[in-house]
């Protein structure tokens, strides 16, 4: 058995991780399984496990975490599509926000929290501002923009989405006999400044702008969740070459470890699509509240950790 562990385990040479190459897919698959059904890829949990297992803190690991989404997010952008659960002005919106924040993020990464202890609680508080905004729309009922946009959804889910408007004002949009709307300038500013923290961090931003338009725009998951996995696949791709390919410091490793991204996307590849396939066959809160629970456990644990 030993002789079978270590002829599995392999050493990639750009990140210095030594692991069981079935770990990496395995773990991904469990993450993206679930966080996929609230239309996130799953990267803002695998960015712990590479810090706290793996113990790659670099910055490049957080461009590892974004070819993870590169290669994991298709397969789930594929089932929304041809289920017509793609809201594309939403996409439109939060991609041209996050790839030019971004580009901030990959800087500030490089040179403000280079430190792995530094960047352990700038992991903890975006876990915790995470966990903070789901919690908002699972537990606190928002006041109705348009009529019935706070009811508990039907059951029926045969309904794809409908474009009622959209301009550089507004978007607005029916899903399931009900009306939604979303201010563009709005979500545009705050995509920026998602794509700052995004890019610094390695997820993209979905994991950030998806509980937003929950919260703060009372959108149903089920339409937020394919536009936010396609956002996020943009917005990776452009991160990614970022860390590839800007300039930075000599001494200040940012490349990303493409052996090891693509093994995690593999599993993430399975993980989201078998999540989007069932999220239409699972109620919404359950969804957000498991979610929750472990943003916000993870988040307090790395928070408390760098204090102690």
């Amino acid at each position: 058995m030993e002789i079978l562990s270590g002829l599995l385990t392999h050493r990639f040479p750009v990140s210095g991780v030594e692991v069981n190459v079935f770990l990496p897919p395995l773990v991904a698959f469990v993450i993206s399984f679930f966080t996929s059904l609230a239309g996130l890829s799953g990267a803002f949990l695998l960015m712990p496990f590479q810090v706290s297992v793996l113990n790659y803190a670099t910055p490049s690991a957080s461009g590892t975490n974004l070819v993870y989404n590169i290669v994991a997010i298709p397969g789930g952008v594929y089932r929304f599509f041809i289920e017509g659960r793609m809201l594309w002005p939403l996409s439109a919106v939060v991609i041209s926000g996050t790839v030019p924040g971004s580009l901030a993020g990959f800087y500030a990464r490089a040179y403000l929290l280079n430190d792995a202890d530094l960047f352990r609680l700038f992991s903890g508080l975006v876990l915790l501002y995470i966990s903070w905004r789901t919690a908002s729309d699972i537990f606190v009922k928002r006041a109705s923009v348009l009529p019935g946009r706070d009811t508990e959804p039907v059951s029926d889910f045969s309904h794809v989405l409908s474009i009622r408007s959209a301009d550089i004002h507004s978007v607005r949009f029916d899903f399931q006999g009900r009306s939604y709307s979303f201010s563009v300038p709005g979500l545009a500013a705050v995509s920026f400044c998602v794509g700052i923290v995004g890019g610094a961090y390695g997820v993209g931003g979905g994991a950030i702008i998806a509980p937003f338009c929950m919260a703060i725009y009372g959108l149903p998951v089920y339409a937020v969740a394919g536009a936010a996995l396609f956002s996020t696949f943009i917005t990776s791709i452009a991160g990614a070459l970022f860390y590839a390919a800007a300039p930075v410091s000599q001494g200040i490793s940012t490349s990303p470890d493409l052996a090891l991204g693509a093994l995690f996307g593999a599993g993430g590849f399975l993980g989201i699509y078998f999540g989007a396939r069932c999220q239409k066959h699972i109620p919404e809160r359950p969804i957000k509240t498991l979610i929750f629970i472990v943003l916000a456990v993870t988040g307090a644990a790395y928070v408390a950790g760098y204090f102690v």
